[in-house]
C-alpha cells in the first residue's frame, strides 16, 4: 500500500457510511435485568460514522453492554455482554458475535483455522545448510533475481495480520517494527509485546518470512528484506478470527498507514457472511467499513483465497455454518472492494488441488502436496520461517498471498505515495499470464478464474 500524504477521508464519504444507523442521542435508563454472571462474548455493533463515544456507551449500557473499543471514524464498536439477548436489545441487523455463534454451534477447534483450513500445519524442519536452493517458490516468482536490484525500501510497511511474528528470529528481527506491532484479538489495539507476540502459532511467522525475512548465514531470503513488518495479532489462542479483531487490525493499519496489509485467513465462524441475515449482515458491515477505511488511508489489502478447492462465485451453501450462499454473501475480507485476492499454484505452476477460484486477482506459489520438486529442491510446500530460529515448509493459499503481499510491497516501494488501486494494477499487469489448462477453468489467459491475471512477478516490479 502507497504511502499516501493527504487529509483524512471524512467520515460522510459514501464508501464508509453506506449501511448506516442511526441511533438516539441519549439513551435510556440502564435496563433491570442485565446479567451478571454468565460467560461474556464480544460483539461488533454498528453506529453511524461519526457518533459520540458518550453516546455509544450510553446505548450500550442500557442494553447490557460495556464497549471495548469504539471506532468513530466508521462508526463500529466492539462491545462485551453477559446478555444472551445482546443482540436482539441492540437489533440483530446491527449487532454480531462470532465467540457467541461459535459456542452455540459446539464447534470448538483446537488447531488453527485460517483461510486454508489445516493445511498449513502440515510441515517439515529444513535440512542444515545454504537454503536458498530450496526455495523453488522465489525463483518461480524470480524473487532471488529481484533483490539484486532492490530489496524493498524501509519507507514500507507490510502489516502482517495474523498470529503474530517471532520478532527473535534471526531472518525476521531486522524487519519487525514493534512500534508498528500491535494485538487486536480483543478488538481493541494493544500495543505491548505480549499482546502482537505469537504463543501457539507459527502461520504468522511463516508468513512474515516470506515476505521481508533475511538470513544471509542460510541463504535464506524472502521477496522484500527491505521493508519493515508489522506483527498484527487477530488470531486468538484458540485459532479463532473474529470480527472484531479483523475490524480492529484494519483500523490499525489505516491509522498507521501501511502501505501493504497480508491476511492469510478467513473470518470465523463463517466462511460466507450474508448482508442481508440478521448477524452476518452486521459482521459483514463492520468489516467492509474498515477494509474500506484503511484503503482510503494508502492501505493495499492481500488475502488468500482459501483451501476448499471450489469455485467461490458458484458456491450455493456454507460448508462452516448450515445456511445458504446467494451473491449477497461473501468471505470475507477477500469479498470486500478493492482486496486482493491470490489463488494458488504448486511447483509445476498449475493450481494447487486446494486453492479456491473465481473472483481472484493473481495467483503465488503456495505450494501442492502432488506438485514435488526434484530431489534438492526442497518439498512441495514453501519454506520460510518457524518458531526457534528454524525453518520449515508449509502449504496452504496462506502461503500464497505473502507471497503477492511482498511483490506489492517491492512496487510501494519503487513508486512511493502510490495509492493502493494504482499498486493493484501494477500487480496484475506485471503477473505472467497463465493459461487455463482444464475445462473447469474460464477466461483468457490474462484474467481467468484460476489465476487471474497471472503469476506474480517480483522483478518486473523493481524495473
Amino acid at each position: 500500500m502507497s504511502r499516501i500524504r493527504r487529509m483524512l477521508v471524512p467520515v460522510t464519504l459514501a464508501g464508509i457510511a453506506a449501511g448506516a444507523v442511526t441511533v438516539p442521542a441519549a439513551a435510556a435508563a440502564p435496563a433491570p435485568s442485565c446479567d451478571t454472571t454468565s460467560t461474556p462474548y464480544s460483539y461488533v455493533v454498528l453506529y453511524q460514522p461519526g457518533a459520540s463515544q458518550r453516546s455509544v456507551d450510553a446505548e450500550l449500557g442500557a442494553k447490557c453492554g460495556t464497549r471495548v473499543a469504539y471506532y468513530p471514524e466508521i462508526g463500529v464498536a466492539v462491545a462485551s455482554s453477559r446478555n444472551a439477548d445482546f443482540a436482539e436489545r441492540i437489533g440483530v441487523m446491527r449487532a454480531y458475535s462470532g465467540g457467541k455463534d461459535v459456542a452455540a454451534q459446539n464447534a470448538a477447534r483446537a488447531h488453527q483455522r485460517s483461510a486454508v483450513g489445516t493445511l498449513e500445519q502440515t510441515r517439515t524442519r529444513a535440512a542444515e545448510g545454504d537454503l536458498s536452493a530450496q526455495q523453488w517458490d522465489m525463483r518461480a516468482i524470480h524473487a532471488q533475481e529481484a533483490n539484486k536490484v532492490d530489496e524493498g525500501s524501509s519507507r514500507v510497511t507490510v502489516g502482517v495480520l495474523d498470529s503474530g511474528i517471532d520478532a527473535k528470529h534471526p531472518a525476521l528481527s531486522h524487519a519487525v517494527d514493534a512500534r508498528s506491532s500491535a494485538g487486536c484479538v480483543t478488538g481493541a489495539a494493544d500495543t505491548s509485546a505480549s499482546a502482537w507476540a505469537p504463543t501457539n502459532s507459527e502461520h504468522g511467522t511463516h508468513v512474515a518470512g516470506t515476505i521481508a525475512g533475511k538470513d544471509a548465514s542460510r541463504g535464506f531470503s524472502g521477496i522484500a528484506p527491505g521493508v519493515r513488518l508489522a506483527s498484527v495479532k487477530v488470531v486468538n489462542d484458540d485459532g479463532y478470527i473474529f470480527p472484531e479483531a479483523a475490524v480492529c487490525g484494519f483500523m490499525w493499519a489505516g491509522e498507521h498507514r501501511f502501505q501493504v496489509t497480508n491476511n492469510s485467513y478467513y473470518i470465523d465462524p463463517g466462511m460466507f457472511y450474508c448482508r442481508k441475515e440478521a448477524g452476518d449482515a452486521a459482521a459483514y458491515e463492520a468489516v467492509r467499513r474498515a477494509v474500506t477505511y484503511s484503503s482510503h488511508r494508502g492501505t493495499l489489502n492481500v488475502a488468500a483465497a482459501g483451501n476448499s478447492g471450489f469455485d467461490v462465485t458458484k458456491q450455493t451453501t456454507d460448508p462452516n455454518r448450515p445456511h445458504p450462499v446467494d451473491s449477497s454473501c461473501g468471505i470475507l475480507p477477500k469479498s470486500i472492494d478493492g482486496v486482493v485476492t491470490v489463488s494458488s499454484v504448486g511447483y509445476a505452476g498449475t493450481k494447487s488441488s486446494f486453492s479456491n477460484y473465481g473472483a481472484v486477482s493473481v495467483a503465488a506459489p503456495g505450494g501442492d502436496f502432488a506438485q514435488l520438486p526434484p530431489e534438492g529442491q526442497g518439498e512441495g510446500c514453501p519454506l520460510s520461517t518457524v518458531f526457534d530460529g528454524g525453518y520449515g515448509t508449509m502449504c496452504g493459499t496462506s502461503m500464497a498471498s505473502p507471497h503477492a503481499a511482498g511483490v506489492a510491497a517491492l512496487l510501494a516501494s519503487r513508486i512511493p505515495f502510490s495509492p493502493p488501486r494504482l499498486v493493484s494494477a501494477l500487480l496484475g499487469a506485471e503477473a505472467d499470464p497463465v493459461a487455463c489448462d482444464v475445462q473447469e477453468c474460464t477466461g483468457p489467459a490474462r484474467n481467468n478464474s484460476y489465476y487471474g491475471h497471472g503469476l506474480v512477478n517480483a522483478l518486473d516490479a523493481v524495473r
